[in-house]
């Protein structure tokens, strides 16, 4: 992927560093996103402003040097790192390592993130490495606003988003409603409950089939959907509203999208009706606050705006409710599928290129819960949005 680091320069220059360095696997994003490198094990790697190096071990050394965005690749043997890690034990010899490492760089301080590990950070110091923490997180507020190249991945990722709801929504459209209450399905010519399980089993094998894949997903079906982040389990109920979703990543980028659907099927609740009426209110609301120069904070109050005149509490009119709308209003999203910018009330100035989510909802647990979540991309005159084709219906028949 290409990148855009000059925020990064720019940050090295202020703290006087001479390199800004990640002691992390690439499950931590900022260090996928500064090397390029996905490995599951921790490596160093260290960007001079110049130069971009990293010290792997042996096993992935050969690896690096093809896929990493690194100029220069080192290995642990190089520095004796298995000899010093006899002798001196092995938290010792890698900071000794990583010390010389930087030396031979020329690096004589170093900013780091706030997760860096302290041991390490100790270690360089021993080794007479001026070490100063980045409270800032300049590496994801990079992140944050994509390159043309990012932002095709994240287009893809919706895309398989997409096809996987659709398969999610038809399964549930499918069903009959037993004498009990529950949606069943036929399969196998056996008729069976419709659960949580089954409909994440369908979202998982089509994500696959696009080339995504995801750890887990959200299925919740009536008091199970009043809480924001319960995954949802067991068999669904007909008149219940069903939360659905979906966050992929795709296999190739890493990159993510995120989408959520409320559906209902064999009619709702008049409250239920109500509420996802008023979200998408809430929606259109934040949508439209959606541009260049506005801040998070204001798409945030744009949707408690209207939910607060309906008469819901919100957690700016009540920061202990239980019930109402409960979170904020959306999140970045990119290599995580939560990232910077926040749609909050601390949210921050919007700048083009920056991948969000917007999705207000409502939630008790006498009642259910309703979300409705689409992803934009803001541009230079307001927003994208690419899940915009993507029907917003309650009730499916």
């Amino acid at each position: 992927m290409t990148r855009t680091l000059d925020a990064l320069d720019d940050r090295l220059a202020a703290a006087d560093a001479d390199a800004y360095c990640i002691e992390a696997g690439s499950d931590d994003s900022n260090q996928l996103y500064l090397s390029g490198f996905d490995a599951p094990d921790p490596f160093l790697t260290a960007y001079t402003g110049e130069e971009l190096a990293v010290l792997v071990s042996g096993l992935e050394y050969g690896r690096a040097r093809k896929e990493s965005h690194a100029d220069t690749v080192a290995r642990l043997s190089t520095y004796d790192y298995a000899d010093r890690a006899d002798e001196e034990g092995r938290a010792t010899a890698l900071a000794g390592v990583y010390a010389d490492f930087l030396a031979d760089l020329g690096v004589e301080s170093a900013l780091v993130p706030e997760r860096f590990p302290v041991g390490i950070a100790d270690g360089l110091r021993e080794a007479g490495i001026a070490v100063e923490v980045d409270r800032d997180d300049v590496v994801e507020s990079v992140r944050a606003t994509k390159t043309d190249e990012e932002l095709e991945a994240v287009r893809r990722a919706t895309d398989a988003n997409e096809a996987a709801m659709a398969a999610a929504e038809d399964l549930i459209a499918a069903a009959d409603v037993a004498d009990d209450g529950t949606l069943v399905i036929e399969e196998d010519g056996e008729e069976t409950p419709l659960t949580s399980e089954r409909v994440k089993e369908e979202i998982e094998v089509t994500l696959l089939r696009h080339g995504c894949a995801l750890d887990e997903t959200i299925v919740a079906c009536g008091a199970d959907a009043a809480d924001p982040h319960d995954r949802g389990s067991g068999p669904l109920e007909a008149g219940e509203s069903v939360i659905v979703d979906i966050f992929p990543r795709e296999k190739a980028s890493k990159y993510h999208s995120d989408m959520t659907r409320t559906f209902a099927k064999g009619g709702a609740s008049d409250t239920v009706a109500e509420w996802f009426e008023l979200t998408e209110e809430a929606l259109s609301a934040a949508l439209e606050a959606v541009e260049p120069g506005a801040t998070g904070a204001e798409v945030h109050a744009a949707a408690c705006d209207v939910y607060e005149e309906a008469g819901h509490p919100t957690l700016r009119s009540d920061p202990d409710t239980e019930t109402g709308f409960i979170h904020s209003t959306g999140h970045g999203v990119g290599l995580d599928v939560h990232e910077r910018p926040g749609l909050n009330p601390r949210g921050e100035e919007l700048e083009p290129g920056q991948v969000i989510t917007v999705e207000p909802g409502l939630y008790d647990p006498e009642v259910g819960g309703v979300r409705i979540e689409d992803i934009v991309i803001v541009t230079e005159d307001g927003y994208e949005n690419l899940t915009a084709d993507y029907p917003v219906e309650l009730v499916v028949e």
